[in-house]
């Protein structure tokens, strides 16, 4: 079996990791869906989704404790993303936040650590933070979320900059803004993209195309479930590159089986032309959709 895969960092200390992870937004903030929401992250490591998405901001850290919970005994197994609020992100403020998320975490390390948007805090302050955390084992990549491409211009002309693994930000088949300039100029620096409400959840678009009768006939056609052929799709090598890691939540052990079996999908040529034509990018720059 061949599943994407997706490079983040570069050099010795680059790792591959599974095209589809597992988000974890809305966990931790009901106790009586907790022990749901441990069962099926457990049930997605089992199944090779490895990554998994979180942040201090899901439920107040409760999301974290959720992967934490998920995490006993399997530490090893999982590459752990999560973020930091952009007023946590100062020089030592951004080190007592990450050791806070680390204890909630139950972990001494997490492996990506993301500035979860833009704020007023300013980006070398953080850039130095990150070093910092990195430098003491704390956390082995980082990156940031919400960046649109000035940000990201911005961002790469200061000292340390170059070490940014990841951009996240909202991406699916009816928000497509990024393609115009975001990705080619990320795809040019080598730096993939987490997509994060791949199944189009959120963002600004009419009909939710999870739900759109084209798309419902389109993947029965091919067999899959609507989903399966939205997370085939945002993960689609572009350019001969793969470089979107999806990040969909699921708190059904189905859902998670069926997010699981897209790491192996390709799209053919037709089923891609078919979906441009239904769904097209935009023909120019447009603000970044941001939830």
């Amino acid at each position: 079996m061949t599943i994407s895969r997706v490079r983040i960092g570069r050099g010795a200390d680059s790792v591959e990791v599974p095209a589809i992870g597992q988000g974890t937004w809305h966990m931790g903030e009901d106790q009586h869906s907790r022990g749901d929401e441990v069962k099926a992250l457990q049930h997605g490591l089992d199944l090779g989704l490895s990554l998994i998405d979180t942040a201090e901001m899901y439920a107040d850290g409760g999301a974290e404790e959720v992967v934490g919970e998920a995490m006993k005994g399997r530490r090893d197994e999982v590459f752990l993303v999560s973020k930091v609020y952009p007023w946590n992100a100062g020089r030592d403020s951004a080190i007592r936040a990450c050791e806070a998320s680390l204890k909630r975490l139950g972990t001494d390390h997490v492996d990506l650590y993301l500035l979860h948007w833009p704020g007023n805090i300013p980006l070398d302050e953080t850039l130095e933070a990150f070093e910092r955390l990195a430098d003491s084992g704390k956390i082995r990549h980082f990156g940031v979320s919400n960046f649109d491409i000035d940000e990201m211009q911005a961002l790469a002309t200061l000292p340390g900059a170059e070490a940014c693994a990841v951009n996240q930000v909202l991406y699916h088949l009816a928000s497509r803004g990024i393609e115009v300039a975001l990705r080619p100029w990320m795809q040019q620096h080598q730096m993939p993209i987490m997509a994060y409400c791949p199944l189009a959840q959120a963002g600004s678009y009419g009909s939710n195309p999870l739900h759109d009768p084209s798309i419902i006939q389109l993947a029965a056609e091919l067999s899959l479930t609507p989903a399966q052929l939205l997370l085939a799709w945002v993960t689609r090598k572009t350019n001969d590159c793969r470089d979107v890691i999806a990040i969909p939540k699921a708190t059904s052990l189905a859902h998670v089986a069926d997010n699981a079996k897209a790491l192996e999908i390709e799209l053919d040529m037709d089923t891609l032309t078919r979906l441009d034509e239904w769904f097209p990018a935009p023909s120019r720059k447009v603000p970044l959709d941001i939830v």
